[in-house]
């Protein structure tokens, strides 16, 4: 049915508007299901006088204002480069989530002092047939929910979309505690309403901040995941007239706008149209293979210059006996007594940068006399 859905109503020419498409519908249905299910469970909420069910519908009311920051979302995200955004606006995606898991993160906060309050002053339930009913459709309607927004979130890899996915599926869990907490009053009289709801509203707050930070930190600039670093790796491995590869670095505007650079190796030799060559033919398979805007930044190594290698190898020496997990690149000789290079530091490394300096310089200057260095510290951990 959801594939359905997609082909007859989220179509697009271009992969941008097949997306903007498929986050329109995912908004459209999850606003009618939601808002179904909050007119629903306040009914039966206020008519049973369960604080539970009351926070339960007022959860689904919070998803109802959420599946329309998710289309006002992927509105603004399909807008195009302008003079104010030249990469775009793909970025407001993760805004319209941050807003979606503040209100979730409020609506919590709110129904944790309901919940006290029925703790402190119990009432009964009124319960009947009609109470079940509700929240068993409930519990299918949040599971079809979930797998309709997850289907969809994999089809255009959305965060956003994914999120609301597993926080459909928290809600299933919701719902069950509620209608546990009708079961456990209607057998033997217990008056648990206010601590499920207690119990709801604290794992509302938690789902809330957790989200917060998730979309905080698609803002601020995340890691890339394992499997985008393996992709780019294993491509720059096809590649055999290169020497190597190091200083990868990612970032996105977007789910869909990833740029990266990476330094590459290459005999000094080379002309620089052949050069250039190379350099071009990497980066336009990276645009076409894995949709990434990759930058080439080109170090020369001299492989028939003795001195140079033998140098090289002296200072590598030295440095992977530093401390474990050192590694170098860069490496140039600017004259006789004056070289430069870049020392990539792992996180594991318990050394700063100035006792790691000092140590470098005072070892090679044991090996290869006075020298003045220029030393580069790497701490971008993408490529340990």
């Amino acid at each position: 049915m959801i594939h359905f859905l997609v082909q007859k109503f989220a179509g697009g020419e271009t992969p941008e508007k097949r997306r903007t498409g498929i986050g329109r519908l995912a908004g459209i249905l999850g606003f009618i299901s939601n808002a179904l299910l909050f007119v629903g469970k306040f009914t039966i909420g206020l008519t049973a006088g369960s604080v539970s069910i009351m926070a339960d519908a007022i959860n689904s009311l919070t998803d109802t204002a959420s599946s329309v920051l998710t289309l006002v979302g992927f509105q603004i995200a399909a807008k195009p480069a302008d003079k104010e955004h030249p990469f775009g606006h793909e970025r407001f995606e993760y805004i319209s989530g941050f807003l979606i898991s503040l209100v979730m993160t409020f609506v919590g906060f709110q129904f944790l002092l309901s919940s006290f309050d029925k703790i402190r002053h119990p009432q009964s339930v009124n319960l009947h047939l009609v109470v079940f009913l509700v929240l068993f459709l409930s519990i299918a309607m949040k599971i079809w929910q979930s797998r309709m927004y997850r289907t969809l979130g994999k089809t255009i890899q959305s965060t956003t979309l994914k999120a609301t996915a597993q926080d459909a599926m928290n809600d299933v869990l919701t719902t069950v505690a509620v209608l546990l907490s009708a079961a456990v009053e209607g057998l033997t009289g217990w008056h648990v309403d206010g601590w499920i709801g207690f119990l709801i509203a604290c794992y509302i707050i938690y789902s809330g901040i957790t989200m917060v930070k998730s979309f905080i930190d698609e803002l601020m600039g995340t890691r890339p995941t394992q499997e985008e670093l393996t992709a780019m790796e294993n491509m720059l491995k096809e590649y055999p007239d290169i020497l190597g590869y190091h200083d990868l670095l990612v970032h996105n505007y977007g789910p869909q706008k990833k740029f990266a650079s990476v330094h590459i190796e290459v005999d000094d030799r080379w002309t620089l149209n052949q050069a250039h060559d190379v350099i071009n033919r990497i980066e336009k398979d990276f645009r076409k293979q894995l949709d990434v805007e990759l930058v080439c930044h080109l170090d020369p190594v001299a492989l028939q210059n003795d001195t140079y290698q033998r140098q090289r190898a002296i200072v590598e020496g030295i440095i992977v006996n530093v401390a474990p997990g050192l590694t170098m690149h860069d490496f140039r000789i600017l004259s006789p007594q004056r070289m430069s290079f870049d020392v990539v530091v792992p996180k594991s490394c318990s050394l700063s940068d100035q006792e790691l300096k000092e140590t470098i310089k005072f070892k090679i200057q044991q090996q290869l006399g006075t020298q003045k260095l220029e030393i580069t510290f790497d701490h971008t951990y993408l490529l340990e």
